[in-house]
């Protein structure tokens, strides 16, 4: 009782309009004890969140006991973070029990609470162990440190064989010593979501190792071979979603080729891996994104379900997305060198397509141009365009671009973007507009360069939209707007155009 009382008088002097309003239920030590853990972990002390307070600061103890178990339970559980679901759960004996009996969720985030990251390995294990053993059925559990060397193999298998029954999400990002095998200690089960990080997967067992309701899974800097990688997917009879981040993939052969096949799949991500060759079959795929990634070549083997393809800052020598395209609605490509030719026939067939962004790219030849009216003609249900690459002369040459009688009936956001402010800049955009016309927005994005003054600037916005106003925003970006409402000069129907230089130094304003 000395123990209690302690913690009781640190808490009512730290908050004294407390004192008359809250008590620490002390009916079981284990739970006390745990709370007490969480209060004086590193000499600090702390209350409860204002969220659990009433307007003159203290705790409203009598209208949250009027709340059915179960909707407290669901409460803390939206809380989320561990530190602030045990020290809530101290409020009343209701909670405690919503807590013990009630709680689907719990987060052990480094990013949470600063006091994660003085507190020792050991102790931030025992913390962690007796948190979840006094929890009974989470379905949610994260466990992200992203500061701690390595945990010790014995209690994250504690951990897992303790949640595995029950847990639905488990997100997992810590190393351990000796390394464990995760997917033994959580296969066979409910698990819906895993996302695993910071560790190794050998010898995937399909057969053994199964994984009958998972959905969604997420890979980051993990040791994986190709072979069970695609092993993986196999033990995965429903997996939907699956993400592929940075991988340290063992290949069986010089060639450095992988294989994934996932009937199921319908939608993925890749970054930041390097091979000769990456084939993917999927006949369901809708939603296609790669991302920093080397590849001399990626296959796509599917069925024409594909719906987003999304390629930024990937260097490819052969892309085949296979001949199915008729139902591509978003083709967004950045940071990526094309051979407009054949990118166009690959998409050519896509008579859906709504948003076309085409940013930052560079043709392989130096005379070859996006075909504009081939767009236009192509793609009749396009409601948003984004351009952004170098101009050249043959941008504003007949058939390419400018003068043809063919519009973007569609269209109502047209973004464009320049690297480098030539005077082919301000004919192509008005040509541009000119093909819209039933464009409600404009937003053109570039680099002024510091050599303009203040007049070159107004000059330039000029020439290219008619009269324009400084806009400064947040995050030290500044706009040129005509205003919500002020109507774009070279097309009536546009109400709203901003010119986006980017960060401007302020002496240009």
């Amino acid at each position: 009782m000395l123990l209690s009382s302690w913690l009781l008088l640190e808490i009512s002097f730290l908050d004294p309009a407390a004192r008359f309003h809250f008590s620490l239920p002390l009916q079981t030590w284990n739970h006390l004890d745990l709370v007490v853990w969480w209060f004086v972990a590193c000499d600090q002390f702390f209350f409860l969140s204002s969220t659990l307070r009433n307007p003159d600061g203290g705790l409203n103890i009598s209208m949250r006991s009027n709340l059915p178990v179960e909707v407290v339970g669901n409460i803390l559980s939206r809380l989320g973070a561990a530190r602030d679901v045990v020290i809530a759960s101290a409020t009343c004996r209701k909670w405690r029990e919503a807590w013990q009996n009630h709680l689907h969720t719990l987060s052990f985030n480094s990013n949470d609470w600063p006091v994660y990251h003085d507190l020792t390995t050991s102790r931030l294990e025992i913390l962690i162990t007796q948190t979840i053993f006094q929890t009974s059925g989470l379905e949610y559990l994260s466990i992200c440190m992203d500061d701690v060397d390595e945990f010790s193999a014995a209690p994250v298998i504690a951990w897992l064989m303790y949640t595995r029954e029950t847990l639905r999400q488990l997100y997992y990002n810590v190393r351990t010593t000796p390394s464990i095998n995760i997917l033994e200690k959580c296969s066979r089960q409910k698990l819906e979501v895993l996302d695993l990080a910071q560790n190794s997967i050998t010898g995937v067992e399909p057969s053994y190792q199964k994984f009958p309701c998972l959905k969604s899974l997420s890979l980051r800097y993990v040791s994986i071979s190709a072979l069970d990688l695609n092993l993986l997917l196999t033990a995965c009879p429903k997996i939907e979603v699956l993400a592929l981040i940075n991988l340290d993939i063992a290949l069986s052969d010089a060639t450095a080729t992988m294989e994934l096949a996932g009937p199921s799949l319908k939608d993925i991500y890749v970054e930041a891996i390097s091979m000769d060759k990456f084939t993917l079959e999927a006949d369901n795929l809708e939603n296609l994104h790669l991302k920093d990634c080397t590849l001399d070549v990626f296959e796509l083997i599917g069925k024409g379900a594909l719906r987003i393809l999304k390629i930024d800052d990937v260097s490819v020598i052969h892309l085949d997305i296979g001949e199915s395209t008729e139902n591509l609605e978003v083709v967004d490509v950045s940071n990526f060198t094309i051979m407009w030719p054949k990118f166009y026939h690959m998409i050519s067939r896509s008579s859906k397509l709504k948003r076309l962004r085409l940013w930052g790219v560079v043709f392989d030849d130096e005379d070859e141009v996006v075909d504009l009216e081939a767009i236009s003609v192509c793609f009749p249900r396009l409601t948003h365009v984004s351009l952004s690459y170098d101009l050249r002369d043959g941008d504003l040459r007949d058939g390419y671009g400018l003068q043809v009688s063919t519009h973007l009936e569609n269209v109502v956001v047209l973004e464009l973007g320049w690297t480098v402010m030539s005077n082919l800049f301000s004919p192509w955009v008005a040509g541009l507009v000119d093909r819209c016309p039933n464009l409600k927005k404009l937003i053109i994005f570039g680099i002024i360069s510091e050599v303009f003054v203040n007049h070159d600037l107004h000059k330039q916005a000029k020439s290219s939209l008619g009269p324009a106003s400084i806009l400064v925003c947040g995050k030290g970006k500044r706009h040129f707007t005509g205003g919500q409402g002020i109507g774009c000069p070279s097309s009536p129907s546009c109400k709203q155009w901003i010119l986006s230089p980017g960060t401007l130094p302020c002496a240009m304003l």
